[in-house]
């Protein structure tokens, strides 16, 4: 049995303890919340051994060294008063934990995917621009680039060395999103380097993206944006696990490669574990018009491919954007064309801005809430 033991005695075996994050000990880094307790060996109640209580104070729940501060600080109470005491070890935090799964983003109206079943259809151009139309027909709108591993909305945006900084705000310490032409957007492209591949495995992926959700202050909006990777992916299962998706908009080319890989698309959002509305269908390079002949349309990759497909799966089209040149050129250089509503291109992405308005209205209004999915 531990010989008598007073409070002092466990302050002096917790400064023992380093905690990894400031590289002091966890009594220098003021750690230890409160004053430990004890309680003498009580026979009667059939307790043997001395207890000791400690409360030790964190950053953040998501402490990469909570763990192993923790075991660390029971040995080091064991090694210093002996092997019998019953160690119990409570936590707090500085910020408060992150929201539950399904209740992040109170103040979000709809959350809208903006999806594609294959790469290289122009998902994010389409993500891009919907966000800034929405924004310019008055709607508060924030943007999220869920593509990990190939972010693309910095650049697009202009704000390739933007440096979002953090703010404490009821308790915890979030994230602020960056604006940019009436959009908050946030992107894993602000925080590493943009020349150097993200090799990280799936759990880090979807950790990083689940702070970008549920650690940044989003406020109140009537539109957030998800720019999705292409395919189907455990990015798409974790945001499907974190938020009540209000509907998908599915973008594709009309070429039948792509389609097919839309009807996959389409089928992982209808999946009866899923359940996500499709909102509609977007066929993005529908034709193209040279400069010189203004009334002639070439079909590159088919002709109205989505057209057919949306009324294969009773969904609307709910816009055709033909490839001209300049969404292009003003995707590359920060100033995407719905910028600017003179264009043909600017009002493409304006009417397809004021279609998903009106699918996501009939949608509220017929369909019930989009519950979060619960699948391991």
């Amino acid at each position: 049995m531990a010989q008598t033991l007073y409070p002092r005695m466990i302050m002096e075996a917790l400064a023992t303890v380093t905690y990894a994050g400031t590289k002091k000990s966890i009594v220098e880094s003021n750690m230890v919340a409160d004053t430990p307790s004890v309680a003498a060996p009580d026979p009667a109640s059939g307790r043997q051994n001395w207890r000791v209580g400690v409360v030790l104070e964190f950053p953040r729940d998501t402490d990469p060294f909570l763990k192993s501060t923790i075991k660390a600080a029971e040995a080091a109470i064991h090694y210093h008063c002996g092997k019998d005491v019953e160690v119990e070890i409570k936590t707090e935090f500085k910020s408060k934990p992150r929201p539950e799964a399904g209740k992040m983003l109170p103040g979000v109206k709809n959350i809208i995917a903006v999806s594609s079943g294959k790469g290289g259809v122009g998902k994010s151009t389409v993500a891009a621009n919907l966000a800034i139309a929405l924004a310019r027909l008055g709607y508060r709108v924030g943007l999220l680039d869920t593509d990990i591993f190939g972010p693309s909305m910095p650049k697009m945006f202009n704000v390739e060395d933007a440096q979002p900084y953090g703010i404490h705000k009821d308790g915890r310490d979030l994230i602020c999103p960056v604006e940019q032409y009436g959009v908050k957007l946030l992107s894993i492209g602000f925080f590493v380097k943009p020349d150097t591949a993200t090799l990280w495995r799936g759990g880090m992926a979807t950790n990083a993206l689940k702070q970008l959700i549920g650690d940044a202050d989003w406020g109140e909006l009537d539109y957030f944006i998800l720019d999705t990777p292409p395919g189907t992916s455990d990015i798409h299962l974790t945001l499907l696990q974190t938020l009540a998706i209000t509907g998908a908009v599915i973008v594709s080319t009309p070429q039948q490669v792509a389609l097919a890989d839309a009807r996959k698309g389409v089928d992982m959002y209808r999946n009866e574990k899923v359940n996500v509305p499709i909102l509609g269908l977007v066929e993005n390079m529908a034709w193209f018009t040279p400069a010189e002949l203004p009334e002639n349309r070439y079909y590159i990759f088919g002709r109205e491919g989505c057209k057919q497909l949306a009324e294969e799966l009773h969904v609307p089209l709910l816009a055709q954007i033909p490839i001209v040149q300049s969404i292009c050129d003003s995707g590359d250089n920060g100033k995407p064309v719905a910028l600017s509503s003179d264009s043909a291109t600017g009002l493409a992405f304006i009417n397809l801005a004021q279609a998903v308005v009106t699918v996501t209205n009939r949608r509220n209004r017929e369909q019930a809430a989009t519950q979060i999915v619960g699948m391991k």
